[in-house]
């Protein structure tokens, strides 16, 4: 029997049925290699993940509750002697990863306090090599770091920003950042220079309250040259600093908004400097704390999630009062890699 051949108008329609099937499953490929387009996409939805369910793009990990410093107005006090196991500390890393984690910042407490800096290092490497985020960073007061570190870890961290208030020693005994017959101003200037040796970018976090607003720092920022300096308004947080659970005291610390406008308006100058407000800084934060629980600020005080190493990431997020909006309004996501920065080192 002789086999029907298909018109040629029919072999045409599939052919181009062919071709259409085709150019949808490379076309995605060829966007994102195309010369002159931009490399960056937003991270696809995860499956089963809720609409408007945010993204843990930059996520504050305060493994540890410890300090060496009495600062007043800490409002991350050591109510804890908690830290996880190093294996469980790196399982939940990899889960924000997973879930869309491109920034990670170690703070406590001082994390260089738990294993003399041991610790944070092996997490900073993990998220270096294993996991490869972009950018990883750490909050430190920088009174217990040492060269040794930088040379074990230094290449997998892409800034160390360092707590300092006051550039006058007698303030920061009032403050609780007093370091006897240490100088402040020659530590950071230290710090400073092995930030330059060994490849990180240096930043310092400033608090503005009573007992600093009048300062000038003009001079000293500009000569430390950090890529920010970051300078928050004090912030009162129930059970943290203020109120019968508190381990601090923060109410005389506390600044209103014009004093805090005004020291901002004395630094206009200074080109590396971000300012934020109590308005600012109090939801626009994904913190997790020593257990990786999410903790919601929306009320004026921490109240914390079930952790993200029972319930995952995504149940987690849903209680952390995440501010997206004011996160990006902020200027919470930057240029934060290293390897993105112009920097002369």
């Amino acid at each position: 029997m002789m086999m029907m051949l298909s018109p040629p108008r029919h072999l045409l329609s599939l052919l181009l049925r062919a071709l259409a099937a085709l150019w949808s499953s490379l076309a995605p490929l060829w966007h994102w290699g195309a010369p002159g387009r931009r490399q960056c996409r937003l991270p696809a939805p995860e499956k089963g993940r809720p609409s408007g369910t945010p993204v843990p793009l930059s996520v504050n990990y305060h493994f540890t509750r410890q300090c060496n410093y009495k600062c007043g107005f800490c409002f991350h006090t050591a109510k804890t002697s908690f830290v996880l196991p190093l294996q469980e500390a790196k399982r939940g890393l990899s889960l924000l990863k997973q879930a869309g984690m491109e920034k990670i910042n170690f703070s406590g407490g001082e994390p260089f306090l738990h294993e003399r800096g041991e610790f944070v290092g092996k997490l900073v490497q993990f998220c270096k090599e294993d996991l490869q985020l972009p950018s990883v960073s750490i909050v430190s007061n920088g009174s217990m770091i040492k060269e040794r570190w930088f040379r074990c870890y230094g290449k997998y961290l892409d800034i160390l920003a360092v707590s300092c208030d006051s550039f006058c020693e007698e303030v920061n005994v009032l403050i609780g950042r007093g370091q006897g017959r240490k100088s402040h101003v020659e530590n950071l200037q230290k710090l400073k220079k092995w930030c330059q040796d060994y490849g990180v970018a240096f930043k310092i976090n400033s608090v503005i309250n009573r007992f600093n607003m009048e300062e000038d720092m003009n001079e000293h920022i500009k000569a430390l040259d950090p890529v920010r300096w970051k300078v928050f308004q004090c912030l009162l947080i129930e059970g943290e600093n203020t109120g019968e659970e508190a381990l601090r005291e923060a109410e005389r610390f506390v600044i209103s908004d014009e004093d805090f406008e005004r020291f901002l308006h004395r630094h206009k100058d200074v080109s590396c400097l971000v300012p934020e407000s109590n308005e600012k800084m109090r939801d626009s934060y994904l913190i997790l704390d020593e257990y990786m629980r999410f903790l919601n600020c929306a009320n004026g005080r921490k109240e914390p999630s079930r952790s993200i190493l029972d319930v995952g990431v995504e149940d987690a997020i849903k209680f952390s009062g995440f501010d997206e909006n004011m996160f990006f309004k902020r200027g919470g996501k930057y240029i934060w890699s290293k390897a993105d920065m112009a920097l002369e080192w």
